[in-house]
């Protein structure tokens, strides 16, 4: 694979992670496959991008004082030991298992960016009315430490075993869970998921799973495409690009499903 088309995939994830607080993984992982890498492999190498992307998103929500450290903080403590979990998992899973966990994967994040969706119809109805009537979307509930720890713990797990950021769990479970705005939850998750990739790259780069030249041509263009994100955030619609970004995820899953049943008939 070129070093440019690695450079434009970064883009494009990044762009996606700044609009959706996604990872980039989600794609990275697919394509990564598409060219002949093992799962294992392209989940750790996806690692590397998925760190720089939600570093540099991280970077950008901070200067604009729309990070919520506090709850990013929670999150991350719980999400990063199981982020070694899921690494390691994944490292003695055969290649199969993993294609066919991604594919439902895939299908998962088509659920939970309709999820998304139905949140923001709700906030949207929530913010027409006074303060004074019922809490909807939990804002006044008490965050305990159970509820960052299932945030963390869940998408610290599913970021090792896939390489993703898990900003496709984060993000709705904020939202349900703590009663956070979208664009509260997603840079939160940005800043969580810093800590939790880069935990997981720990642990794939000391077993020799990681290829670091696709990985830092993905993480630059992801760099990029971050900051185009988070600046289109604010302006855009995402019904479109929703329907697009869904279409996109059901192919890759179809192909993982593919590929994980081809695998395990070989």
């Amino acid at each position: 694979m070129s070093l440019a088309i690695l450079f434009g995939l970064g883009i494009c994830t990044g762009l996606l992670a700044g609009l959706f607080g996604l990872g980039g993984g989600i794609l990275i992982v697919p394509v990564l496959n598409l060219w002949g890498f093992p799962v294992v492999t392209a989940a750790a190498t996806s690692l590397i991008g998925v760190f720089l992307t939600a570093l540099s998103g991280t970077i950008r929500y901070s200067s604009t004082k729309q990070l919520n450290w506090q709850n990013a903080l929670q999150i991350a403590l719980f999400g990063v030991p199981t982020v070694q979990v899921g690494a390691w998992l994944a490292r003695h899973l055969p290649d199969s298992a993993l294609a066919i966990s991604f594919s439902l994967l895939l299908l998962a994040a088509i659920y939970f960016m309709g999820l998304r969706k139905t949140l923001i119809d709700t906030e949207t109805f929530a913010s027409l009315l006074d303060s004074n009537s019922p809490d909807i979307l939990g804002k006044n509930q008490t965050r305990s430490r159970w509820e960052f720890a299932k945030i963390g713990g869940l998408g610290g797990a599913i970021a090792g075993l896939f390489g993703i950021g898990g900003g496709i769990v984060m993000v709705p479970l904020q939202v349900l869970l703590l009663g956070e705005s979208i664009a509260s939850a997603v840079p939160t998750t940005l800043a969580a998921v810093t800590a939790i990739a880069a935990s997981g790259l720990a642990q794939y780069a000391w077993n020799g799973n990681v290829l670091w030249i696709p990985g830092l041509c993905i993480g630059c263009g992801g760099i990029l495409g971050v900051q185009l994100g988070t600046r289109l955030l604010p302006h855009l619609s995402a019904t479109l690009i929703n329907t697009l970004f869904r279409l996109i995820l059901f192919v890759l899953s179809l192909y993982m499903m593919r590929q994980g049943l081809v695998k395990g008939i070989i």
